[in-house]
């Protein structure tokens, strides 16, 4: 056994060199603060200074969205209703618009809708449960209208989605 005289109890840091640590400690928070927010704030910087002109002496141009006929149309899509592919007895109903990015053609919608009609026959009920589920079949959705439409899709908005 020992003996409890032996044993010298640990002395601590003196209070000078704890103070010193915290204020080093916190001086590397800082810096590292400041120089991740630099950071993080230089990436979304825009290209140009908002305040510079950029075509001085030159008429205004009309913005694309202005322009009659250009820029992105949203179309309402007709209703999808339908039984899905696993239960049988499962009926789901969807109503979407797509988003082109320049006005198409009514005939490509029409084929939009079918090609999507054509892919939620083959759902699953468990492709679709959850939060998880919905976001991959939206992603599912955006992707075959996108082929669809040669690459004129850029969205697939879901206005409505019942499943019965």
């Amino acid at each position: 056994m020992a003996n409890v005289d032996q044993v010298q109890p640990r002395k601590a840091p003196s209070l000078a060199v704890q103070g010193a640590m915290l204020l080093v400690v916190t001086a590397a928070a800082i810096g590292m603060g400041w120089m991740s927010g630099g950071y993080l704030k230089g990436v979304g910087a825009p290209s140009s200074v908002p305040g510079a002109p950029e075509n001085e002496g030159k008429p205004p141009q009309p913005e694309a969205a202005q322009q009659a006929g250009a820029g992105p149309t949203v179309v309402a899509l007709a209703p999808i209703t339908t039984n899905i592919a696993s239960p049988a007895d499962t009926w789901i109903r969807m109503e979407v618009s797509v988003v082109y990015d320049a006005p198409q053609p009514p005939a490509m919608a029409e084929d939009v809708q079918q090609d999507l009609l054509a892919f939620v026959r083959t759902l699953k009920m468990h492709q679709i449960e959850g939060a998880s589920g919905y976001q991959h079949l939206k992603a599912d959705l955006d992707e075959r209208a996108s082929i669809r439409s040669q690459g004129h899709v850029k969205q697939v908005l879901v206005r409505t989605l019942l499943l019965e």
